[in-house]
């Protein structure tokens, strides 16, 4: 008779699943699924060594196992805390980690510029988001933030600094999709920033997939830079035959005309498969693509809102058919 597989008791806000050993706490609510599912800026699950960098993922400990019950002293990173069995852990219910959320919002938002009218991210950007639910109205820092000149880092991408959070998902990326490094993280602390080498561009033939992992508009498609507002493009589930990638993407369709080409993405914005500059930037025609239907961008997005609205009172379904979804009222904690 084969072993059983030993499992961990996980419970976040209120609800409990049993997960596998070895597996963090972000990962485990994942699983659990629904709206207790801490936000994540660096954490990238199809990158290797993501996480740990922007800490919007913060929850509260208030249960470290059944066999050390006491809770965590401090706000932990989701994303690089392991699941003990028997942990508990609070999120939307925890007034701490909000708070602590808001931190370090604000923290994000010090140098960024409050360019969403004129930036391609809009509408389908995580920091929009987190700016929207935990933002201040204005700063609370009186130094001037940083500026860089928008520069072209290879044929097809721009590069706008100034928007950049330092996740690092764009060097992991082409890390590890690409054969050589040629672009990386320069210099330290508050002047760090993402540049090339000297007289380098990025034009390997899977390097615009770090489009696809910003999740800001520091790294924008040049074929599609203001061609439409996200919220006018219809996304279409679409195919096409590549020899170098698995040909599935997503096609953006304005009327009959195609703005713009991008991996297929899950729930949590993280790429399924990964396609190539060919598929992305150069066919730009419907007759190069088969299309399968409408692509439903699973988040609170005006993507989502403008062409599958849901009723508003329908209960979200779980990935987990024994996990239950708390109520807004256990959201506030009343």
């Amino acid at each position: 008779m084969s072993e059983e597989k030993k499992t961990f008791t996980f419970t976040i806000d209120g609800q409990t699943a049993e997960v596998e050993p070895g597996i963090t706490i972000l990962e485990a609510s994942r699983l659990i699924g629904g709206k207790s599912v801490p936000p994540a800026m660096c954490y990238y699950k199809p990158l290797e060594t993501s996480g740990g960098r922007c800490r919007t993922c913060l929850v509260e400990v208030s249960k470290g196992s059944e066999k050390d019950p006491r809770p965590m002293p401090k706000l932990v990173a989701s994303c690089r805390t392991g699941v003990m069995d028997g942990m508990e852990v609070k999120n939307l219910s925890s007034e701490k980690a909000q708070e602590g959320r808001k931190a370090v919002t604000e923290f994000l938002l010090i140098n960024h510029p409050l360019d969403c009218p004129i930036c391609d991210q809009a509408g389908e950007c995580h920091l929009q988001d987190l700016g929207y639910e935990h933002g201040y109205e204005q700063t609370r820092t009186e130094f001037e933030r940083r500026t860089f000149e928008p520069e072209d880092i290879g044929p097809y991408i721009k590069l706008n600094m100034n928007r950049c959070i330092l996740c690092a998902r764009c060097v992991l990326a082409a890390n590890q999709l690409t054969e050589k490094r040629e672009h990386g993280i320069l210099f330290r602390g508050e002047h760090a920033e993402i540049s090339t080498g000297l007289n380098k561009a990025l034009d390997n033939d899977f390097i615009g997939n770090v489009i696809d992992v910003c999740p800001v508009g520091a790294l924008t498609d040049k074929t599609a830079r203001f061609a439409s507002r996200v919220w006018f493009t219809k996304p279409m589930n679409a195919t096409c035959e590549c020899t170098k990638c698995s040909g599935k993407a997503v096609v953006w369709m304005k009327g009959e005309e195609i703005i713009r080409v991008t991996a297929r993405k899950d729930q949590y914005d993280e790429v399924q498969d990964w396609i190539c500059n060919t598929c992305r930037f150069d066919r730009k025609d419907t007759k190069l693509w088969n299309f399968e239907g409408p692509r439903h961008i699973d988040r609170h997005s005006v993507i989502s809102l403008n062409h599958y609205q849901k009723p508003q009172d329908e209960q979200r379904l779980l990935n987990n058919p024994d996990a239950k979804e708390i109520s807004e009222k256990d959201e506030i904690g009343l």
